[in-house]
C-alpha cells in the first residue's frame, strides 16, 4: 500500500512538472512604435502569456524597427535568432506566394467577412503553408483596410492616381496593384515621414491607424477612403524554435496569440470613425466616397498576372473569391 502511494505521488509530481512550461524568454519583433497596431497585439500577447505561465515565459518586444525592417525580422525568425513576430502580410509574399491571396485588391467587403475567411479553413491553409518556409503561423491580427493619402491632388477616380509616386511595401503584389492604377509605386521601408515631408514621394497607402499614430496629416494634404486592400498581420513563430517547445507551452502560446489578435482587431476597428474625424480636424481634405467600382475595374486583371500563376496560389485565390461572393 505504501509503495502504491509513493508511485501515485511520483506520478502527480511528474504531471505537475509537465503542466508548467519551462522558463524562457521570447524575443518578439515588430517594426512599428508603441501604440501602433502591431504593438497592441504584441503587448496583449505579452500580458496574457506572462500571466498564464506564472511568469515562467517572459516576452521581450523589440519595437520601432530595432531589429530591422519587416523582411529582415522575418529572416531572423527563420533563423531562430528571433522567436516571434507580428508582421504585415505584404512582405511574406516573397517567402510564400500563397500569402498573396489575402492581399488581392477589393477582396473583402467588410471586417466580418475578413474574419470569417482568415479564422476559417482558408486562413488555416495559409498559416500551415508558412511552415514550408520556416514559420509557424499562429493567428491573424490586422493592419486594417488600406486607404490612400498624397500631397498632389484629391483622388476620386483612378485617373487621379496617374503619375503619383506612392510608397508601397516591399511586395511584388502591392507594386503590381499601383502600376495597374497608373501610379509610380516606390518600395520603401517604414517609417517614411521624412520622405513625405521632403517630397521624395507624393503619398502612401495604409490603414487609418497609421495616419493617426504617424501623424500623416502633418505631411499629407489629401486622403481617400479607398479601402483597396485588407491588410492583415500574420503572427508567427520560428518553426525550428517551435518544434523544440513542449506541447503545453505550444498550446499556451497559440491560444494567447489568437486571443491577442482578436483583442487587437476590435481595438483597431473601434477607432476608425474617430480617426477619420481627426484627419479633417487637422486640415486634410478627405474624399469619403471615391469611385470604387472604377478602381475595381482597373485592377480586375491582377488575377491573370504571373504573381498568381503558381497552381497552389491560383487554386486558393479561386476558392477565396468564391467564398466572398
Amino acid at each position: 500500500m505504501k509503495s502504491a502511494r509513493w508511485v501515485l505521488a511520483a506520478l502527480l509530481v511528474s504531471s505537475l512538472a509537465t503542466a508548467v512550461p519551462a522558463a524562457m524568454t521570447i524575443n518578439l519583433g515588430v517594426v512599428t512604435k508603441p501604440g501602433s497596431a502591431q504593438n497592441i497585439a504584441a503587448e496583449k500577447f505579452k500580458e496574457l502569456i506572462e500571466q498564464r505561465s506564472d511568469g515562467k515565459i517572459q516576452v521581450k518586444i523589440h519595437h520601432s524597427a530595432s531589429l530591422g525592417n519587416e523582411t529582415e525580422i522575418l529572416q531572423q525568425i527563420q533563423m531562430g535568432s528571433v522567436q516571434m513576430g507580428v508582421i504585415t502580410d505584404g512582405p511574406f509574399d516573397t517567402f510564400d506566394p500563397l500569402v498573396r491571396v489575402i492581399n488581392y485588391p477589393f477582396l473583402f467587403k467588410d471586417n466580418a467577412q475578413a474574419d470569417t475567411i482568415l479564422d476559417g479553413p482558408i486562413g488555416k491553409e495559409i498559416l500551415t503553408s508558412l511552415e514550408s518556409v520556416g514559420f509557424k503561423g499562429l493567428a491573424f491580427s490586422e493592419n486594417g483596410f488600406r486607404d490612400l493619402s498624397n500631397n498632389k491632388r484629391a483622388v476620386k477616380t483612378p485617373a487621379d492616381v496617374v503619375g503619383l509616386k506612392i510608397r508601397v511595401m516591399q511586395s511584388p503584389l502591392h507594386q503590381a496593384i499601383w502600376l495597374a492604377l497608373g501610379a509610380n509605386p516606390t518600395p520603401m521601408p517604414w517609417p517614411i515621414y521624412t520622405e513625405l515631408e521632403q517630397g521624395v514621394i507624393d503619398g502612401q497607402e495604409n490603414p487609418l491607424w497609421v495616419f493617426e499614430v504617424y501623424k500623416m496629416y502633418e505631411v499629407q494634404k489629401y486622403a481617400s477612403v479607398t479601402r483597396h486592400v485588407y491588410s492583415a498581420h500574420i503572427d508567427v513563430a520560428s518553426l525550428g524554435w517551435w518544434k523544440k517547445l513542449d506541447a503545453k507551452s505550444q498550446d499556451m502560446i497559440r491560444k494567447a496569440m489568437y486571443e491577442a489578435a482578436v483583442y487587437q482587431r476590435k481595438i483597431n476597428r473601434d477607432g476608425d470613425a474617430k480617426r477619420l474625424a481627426l484627419l479633417s480636424q487637422k486640415g486634410m481634405r478627405v474624399e469619403y466616397n471615391p469611385d470604387l467600382a472604377a478602381f475595381r475595374a482597373k485592377v480586375a486583371d491582377i488575377k491573370n498576372l504571373d504573381l498568381y500563376k503558381d497552381p497552389r496560389v491560383q487554386a486558393l485565390l479561386l476558392k477565396t473569391l468564391n467564398a466572398v461572393k
